[in-house]
């Protein structure tokens, strides 16, 4: 299972649209997650017309539209894993311990609202994922998005694209 991640498009605010390298992929994954921060419902219009399938939750900035579309908390089974996806994990100190805490069930919990790309696996053995922004890098030198494959129980190919300065 192809998937593509991404969080904080903050659109259009950050960006007028997402970039196009980006809608490009949209069609070849086979679940498209975003982390929340979505700003405005065009976006998640967007992605329901263009993807096979949408998981996705709502960020602190948005409003009572996209709120009432999105859950706070998404789970999902893909490719034999079981995912979560949540907008804020809370300070990066402390983070692996807490979300194992706050999420035991889970192999792997993508998150957003920082920016700031993330990759790593708490000792319990939950993978924790942040995209970052593909559209509001803030202190990154890129913006940037994810892709993985999710098959037979296991996550590979996990790769942090970097977008072209705009």
């Amino acid at each position: 299972m192809r998937l593509l991640v991404m969080s904080d498009t903050h659109l259009p605010k950050r960006a007028k649209e997402l970039p196009a390298e980006l809608l490009d992929r949209i069609p070849e994954a086979d679940a498209v997650i975003h982390a929340g921060d979505w700003v405005d419902d065009a976006t998640l219009d967007l992605l329901e017309a263009r993807s096979r399938r949408v998981i996705g939750v709502y960020g602190n900035n948005d409003g009572p539209g996209l709120r009432a579309r999105l859950p706070e908390v998404a789970l999902a089974e893909l490719g034999g894993l079981r995912f979560g996806v949540v907008h804020d994990s809370g300070p990066a100190q402390g983070r692996e311990r807490r979300c194992e805490e706050r999420f035991p069930d889970l192999d792997v919990l993508v998150f957003g609202h920082s920016h700031i790309p993330w990759d790593s696996t708490a000792p319990g053995g939950l993978r924790l994922l942040n995209p970052g922004s593909p559209t509001d890098r803030r202190r990154q030198p890129y913006g940037t998005y994810l892709t993985a494959v999710a098959a037979a129980g296991g996550l590979s190919e996990v790769r942090l694209h970097e977008l072209p300065r705009r």
